[in-house]
């Protein structure tokens, strides 16, 4: 129910500025956002490579209703690749982009902007050895963002993208993309969704989840095993035994700031764990996801306002 809440709130725009305006509320931003500069969030890749772990790193934003901005997020992308070229970690170190962020909520040509600006994108990861993975963002863009990952596929076929299992239309996308060659992260999903095309109970989402990760074992794709779930961990291991994938046949992915204590035991026991690292000024719808998913989270935020 709080989860809930949260959602909702996330997208009401006094609640954004109340949140927003605490003081207080940078200090908890600052455990699951790296910072708010491709500096802050190089930074934080050169931290977490040095310590064995890989990264992909997304810059904030969403919902872009201005061809102006989906051009300059598209821009700051080739910024921050063009640093991570320097750095010479190839697939070490990634990027995701969220397609609202470079055009797809622009009306009628959305979908053309986001490709082109996905495009820039994909040539700039490219040129550094880098890859990219399109995230998915809420049910209405799910088609449309399976079409961009089509055209982009064409001519950079290691892109990537992210399925969320609460949706019932999941197991089904997880078919269609368990092919060879197709690198596909799976997430139990945090957006505010109708019952009509989510599974909401806790239990039924993690029972989804199960069932799309089996999908994805079983094919010839890479998994990228995005969860913090110590029983959702230990049943990947069960099907990566059972369907004889080696440890390099798949991922772990993490949320920056999230079990940094299991992201390195699992790096430590020589599996490829890879952070997500998010950094921007535009921090606040993915705040309040990251509220909305752990009542711990909450927990924290409310004690940082006390000035405990």
């Amino acid at each position: 129910m709080l989860g809930s809440l949260l959602l909702a709130g996330s997208r009401v725009p006094f609640v954004r500025r109340a949140v927003s305006g605490v003081p207080l509320t940078r200090k908890v931003v600052d455990r699951f956002v790296a910072g708010e500069t491709p500096q802050d969030a190089v930074e934080a890749v050169r931290r977490l490579t040095g310590a064995g772990l890989t990264v992909t790193i997304d810059h904030l934003g969403e919902e872009t209703r201005d061809a102006g901005a989906a051009a300059g997020t598209a821009q700051a992308y080739t910024v921050l690749l063009g640093a991570l070229r320097e750095l010479d970690l190839g697939d070490r170190a990634e990027v995701s982009v969220k397609l609202s962020a470079v055009g797809q909520a622009l009306g009628a040509d959305g979908d053309k902007i986001a490709l082109e600006n996905a495009r820039r994108i994909c040539e700039a990861a490219h040129a550094a050895g880098a890859d990219v993975t399109l995230d998915m963002e809420d049910h209405t863009t799910v088609d449309s963002t399976l079409g961009v990952l089509r055209a982009l596929r064409g001519d950079f076929p290691r892109t990537g993208v992210a399925l969320q299992a609460y949706l019932f239309r999941s197991e089904a996308d997880c078919r269609d993309l368990s092919h060879e060659g197709s690198r596909v992260r799976l997430v139990k999903g945090a957006y505010a969704e109708p019952a009509s095309v989510v599974h909401r109970d806790k239990a039924e989402v993690d029972k989804a989840y199960v069932r799309c990760l089996r999908i994805l074992m079983a094919g010839g794709g890479y998994p990228m095993v995005a969860t913090h779930d110590d029983r959702l961990i230990s049943i990947t291991e069960l099907l990566a035994d059972r369907f004889g994938r080696s440890r390099g046949d798949y991922e772990y992915q993490m949320l920056y700031g999230i079990r940094t204590d299991k992201q390195q035991a699992l790096a430590g026991a020589g599996h490829t764990v890879r952070v997500y690292i998010p950094y921007g000024d535009d921090w606040y719808g993915y705040f309040m996801r990251r509220l909305a998913e752990r009542p711990a989270n909450v927990a924290f935020f409310l004690r940082a306002l006390g000035g405990k």
